[in-house]
């Protein structure tokens, strides 16, 4: 597995409800799993590396909700959450060429040989021995850019006390319609 040190510092983006009593809780992801940990597993957050792979994962977020982006307001919208992390995080490179093949994932990642998606059951085994090993996450190429292009990052807590720090809340019209590209 290849490893790399996250940029410090660097601002990562969450999409979340304006509903959420806490849009950095890694707990969620934890019960229900998600690519890189399977469910019931450990505390994971999940990260846009920049608002235009936000802006990307956004029809996955409202997915089961009967709107398109176009239809939804500012006030009720996802928000989009910036935050810090700790300093040093050390994380699983599942982006660079190198990367992709040191963990076994065809070079076309985040799409197999066929043009399907890699399916989760053949992620969270990744991001387990990730966790195992150590790291504190998995910086991977997105599921939403087909041509590999954006970055997200599954990212794991090293203990309870450790936690993402909140640096500013974006509201919908502004982050998906507006020029914001941080």
């Amino acid at each position: 597995m290849r490893t790399e040190t996250l940029p410090n510092p660097h601002r990562w983006w969450r999409i979340a409800s304006p509903l959420w009593t806490d849009a950095l809780d890694p707990c969620y992801a934890q019960r229900r799993g998600g690519r890189w940990n399977p469910p019931e597993s450990f505390p994971t957050l999940y990260f846009n590396e920049d608002v235009v792979t936000a802006r990307l994962n956004l029809r996955l977020f409202i997915s089961g909700w009967p709107y398109e982006p176009e239809d939804l307001r500012d006030q009720t919208g996802p928000l989009l959450v910036g935050a810090k992390l700790p300093r040093n995080q050390r994380v699983a490179d599942v982006h660079s060429r190198e990367g992709v093949a040191a963990v076994g994932l065809p070079a076309s990642y985040p799409l197999d040989g066929s043009g399907n998606l890699v399916p989760h059951s053949r992620c969270q085994p990744i991001g387990q021995r990730a966790k195992d090993r150590g790291l504190r996450g998995v910086r991977c190429r997105s599921a939403r850019a087909q041509d590999g292009g954006c970055r997200e990052l599954a990212w794991f807590p090293a203990t309870a006390r450790s936690r993402a720090r909140q640096t500013e809340v974006i509201r919908f019209e502004r982050w998906f319609w507006g020029s914001e590209s941080t």
